[in-house]
């Protein structure tokens, strides 16, 4: 009996340690450009998309991950669900690699951006009706420079607060899914020594020539993982990005799958995409972001 129940509570604690510990709020009061927004931030449990997104985000914040202190290394990763703009797939695009990237003693920062707003409480079915709309572009142009704010401002909160969660200020990175993709590849230009980077993934990111400049000196490492047969037929931007860092003489690895599709995220195919985040993680062992953490509690 009191063996079942040690190993009950081991169990329990080793959930619980993976679990989302705290959320931050990024503003302090309306977040600016937003000020007129009036409706509620919900979640949509049922769907075509058969995952939990989230939607009529207002007031972005962040949900925390922290790993075992003894496993630490001082490494966190801000996490960008993707989503089209309008939702966010909150667990296979952010919650499960938080989850993951815990186990392996790296921090994760889960970001709530703001979206377009939603007018029905089925926010994937607008987004399939309107995707290919004018109206639909309209909008994601309109709300594209608040998410990138949000996406900045992440990176900056993770960075000024880095020694409250036990992390090295120069090993704080982003990974962003398509649209929040789109997120983690602008951050990666243009930015402040408080915003920048310090390394970037990028998961079938939707980023075309138009949303791109120049590529500073310093730019980050960057990571890019996406699929052939992408039913958006993302996968040239993926290609593109990885060519122009490498071109301007920048760390940068790309993995290009046969098969996947759009959105995989931790969705299990039983494909070699299902392994992604085993490649990005031998990825962050290589660029020095998965040595222990000489400053975590011991």
């Amino acid at each position: 009996m009191k063996f079942k129940l040690l190993a009950y509570l081991l169990l329990f604690t080793a959930y619980f340690a993976n679990a989302q510990q705290k959320v931050i709020q990024l503003y302090k009061g309306t977040a600016p450009g937003s000020e007129n927004w009036t409706w509620q931030e919900a979640v949509s449990e049922h769907n075509a998309a058969n995952t939990r997104k989230v939607y009529n985000v207002v007031h972005p914040s962040l949900g925390v991950f922290l790993p075992d202190p003894a496993i630490a290394t001082g490494t966190a990763v801000v996490i960008c669900p993707g989503g089209s703009f309008q939702t966010l797939s909150i667990d296979n695009e952010g919650n499960e690699e938080a989850k993951w990237l815990n186990e392996h003693g790296v921090a994760a920062f889960v970001l709530k951006y703001r979206v377009i707003h939603s007018l029905t409480n089925d926010p994937v079915s607008e987004v399939t009706a309107n995707y290919k709309t004018q109206s639909y572009h309209d909008n994601a142009v309109k709300l594209f420079p608040l998410a990138l704010a949000d996406a900045r401002l992440a990176i900056s909160y993770v960075r000024e607060h880095a020694a409250e969660y036990n992390l090295s200020p120069s090993k704080i990175g982003i990974m962003g899914f398509s649209a929040g993709g789109t997120l983690a590849a602008a951050s990666a230009y243009k930015y402040t020594p408080a915003n920048k980077p310090d390394f970037v993934a990028l998961l079938y990111p939707f980023f075309p020539a138009e949303l791109q400049s120049e590529i500073l000196p310093d730019a980050p490492p960057m990571f890019v993982t996406a699929a052939a047969d992408d039913e958006l037929g993302l996968a040239p931007h993926s290609v593109d990005i990885y060519q122009k860092w490498v071109a301007s003489k920048q760390i940068a690895e790309l993995h290009m799958y046969t098969k996947g599709g759009h959105g995989f995220g931790m969705r299990k195919q039983n494909l070699p995409t299902d392994k992604w985040i085993e490649r990005f993680g031998e990825w962050m062992g290589l660029e020095g972001f998965l040595k222990p953490n000489p400053i975590a509690v011991k």
